[in-house]
């Protein structure tokens, strides 16, 4: 895919923190795919922790909040669908876990894929990407407010 596109690569409606929205509103100027590699560094400041000939797994620059742990796995080609995936790609992200599992010593957690339309993704970014998320239970309010990953739009 070309760095400039023709619709906005990100969904406004779902974004969560006002710097994210802001953010998110320069790449909708710039008609960026911000997880695309050569827009990657334009937007996203975070450190590359990982990289494979599919995925670049990323801390998320806004972690969810009551997460000790918030990885991004970023696919290397634009994709939005499941179908846009090479078949050995899944493979690549589940080794790309194990790995983040065994370094961060991570007892238990989720590990969640975001495709498609953003309607029903509740994604903020259109291009495929999976989220590893390790909640904080330790966090003195997390009984009150446990982390949540959304899925499917409300103000559809």
């Amino acid at each position: 895919m070309s760095k400039k596109t023709t619709r906005p690569m990100v969904d406004l409606d779902n974004a969560r923190l006002a710097e994210q929205k802001q953010v998110m509103k320069r790449i909708v100027t710039n008609q960026d795919c911000p997880f695309c590699e050569e827009n990657l560094r334009k937007y996203h400041h975070q450190p590359i922790l990982r990289q494979t000939k599919y995925w670049l797994l990323t801390p998320n620059q806004w972690p969810y909040q009551h997460t000790k742990i918030h990885l991004l796995a970023i696919y290397r080609h634009h994709a939005e669908k499941l179908a846009d995936l090479a078949p050995e790609a899944g493979a690549e992200l589940i080794e790309l876990a194990q790995w983040a599992e065994k370094h961060y010593h991570i007892p238990g957690g989720a590990l969640c894929l975001r495709f498609g339309n953003t309607d029903y993704s509740a994604g903020s970014v259109v291009h495929l990407h999976a989220q590893l998320i390790v909640p904080d239970v330790e966090a003195t309010d997390y009984l009150t407010k446990p982390v949540r990953f959304k899925i499917g739009k409300t103000n559809h």
